[in-house]
Protein backbone atom coordinates (compact mmCIF):
# COMPACT_ATOMS: atom_id res chain seq x y z
CA UNK A 1 0.00 0.00 0.00
CA UNK A 2 1.09 3.82 -0.77
CA UNK A 3 2.50 5.90 1.80
CA UNK A 4 0.84 9.31 1.90
CA UNK A 5 2.05 12.28 4.36
CA UNK A 6 0.30 15.67 4.46
CA UNK A 7 2.34 18.41 6.19
CA UNK A 8 1.19 22.11 7.81
CA UNK A 9 -2.37 20.27 8.56
CA UNK A 10 -3.87 23.12 10.49
CA UNK A 11 -4.18 22.29 14.69
CA UNK A 12 -7.94 22.54 14.84
CA UNK A 13 -8.46 20.14 11.36
CA UNK A 14 -5.94 17.79 13.36
CA UNK A 15 -8.04 17.89 16.28
CA UNK A 16 -11.00 17.36 14.76
CA UNK A 17 -10.14 14.76 12.59
CA UNK A 18 -9.01 12.66 15.76
CA UNK A 19 -12.20 13.10 17.79
CA UNK A 20 -14.19 11.88 14.93
CA UNK A 21 -11.91 8.64 14.47
CA UNK A 22 -12.42 8.09 17.85
CA UNK A 23 -15.90 8.45 17.61
CA UNK A 24 -16.22 5.95 15.03
CA UNK A 25 -13.76 3.83 16.38
CA UNK A 26 -11.06 4.02 13.92
CA UNK A 27 -7.50 4.95 13.40
CA UNK A 28 -6.45 8.81 12.24
CA UNK A 29 -5.23 6.91 9.12
CA UNK A 30 -8.31 4.69 8.39
CA UNK A 31 -10.78 7.62 8.87
CA UNK A 32 -8.77 10.03 6.83
CA UNK A 33 -8.82 7.04 4.15
CA UNK A 34 -12.16 6.74 4.13
CA UNK A 35 -13.28 10.75 4.29
CA UNK A 36 -10.69 10.82 0.85
CA UNK A 37 -12.85 7.91 -0.71
CA UNK A 38 -16.31 9.75 0.06
CA UNK A 39 -14.91 13.27 -1.12
CA UNK A 40 -13.36 11.70 -4.35
CA UNK A 41 -16.87 9.85 -4.93
CA UNK A 42 -19.06 13.11 -4.03
CA UNK A 43 -16.87 15.07 -6.62
CA UNK A 44 -17.05 12.60 -9.21
CA UNK A 45 -21.01 11.93 -8.97
CA UNK A 46 -21.41 15.77 -8.70
CA UNK A 47 -19.47 16.01 -12.27
CA UNK A 48 -21.56 13.35 -13.78
CA UNK A 49 -24.49 15.13 -12.67
CA UNK A 50 -23.06 18.21 -14.37
CA UNK A 51 -22.41 16.69 -17.59
CA UNK A 52 -25.57 14.69 -17.74
CA UNK A 53 -27.69 18.32 -17.21
CA UNK A 54 -25.38 19.60 -20.06
CA UNK A 55 -25.94 17.01 -22.19
CA UNK A 56 -29.77 17.25 -21.21
CA UNK A 57 -29.83 20.77 -22.67
CA UNK A 58 -27.64 20.52 -25.40
CA UNK A 59 -30.52 18.10 -26.96
CA UNK A 60 -33.63 19.81 -25.59
CA UNK A 61 -36.05 20.68 -28.12
CA UNK A 62 -38.57 23.46 -27.57
CA UNK A 63 -41.03 21.86 -29.88
CA UNK A 64 -40.97 18.01 -28.14
CA UNK A 65 -41.66 19.96 -25.34
CA UNK A 66 -44.58 21.99 -26.24
CA UNK A 67 -42.84 24.94 -25.66
CA UNK A 68 -43.11 27.58 -28.50
CA UNK A 69 -40.65 28.62 -30.22
CA UNK A 70 -38.55 32.20 -29.57
CA UNK A 71 -38.44 33.19 -32.95
CA UNK A 72 -42.53 32.69 -32.88
CA UNK A 73 -42.53 34.89 -29.51
CA UNK A 74 -40.42 37.24 -31.14
CA UNK A 75 -42.46 38.26 -33.91
CA UNK A 76 -45.41 38.13 -31.94
CA UNK A 77 -43.78 40.90 -29.49
CA UNK A 78 -42.74 43.11 -31.79
CA UNK A 79 -46.59 43.10 -33.72
CA UNK A 80 -47.79 44.53 -30.55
Amino acid sequence: MTILHVRNIPESLHQRLKERAAAQRRSLSAEVILLLEWALADAEQRSATTLEAIRRRRTFSPAEASAPDSTTLLREDRER
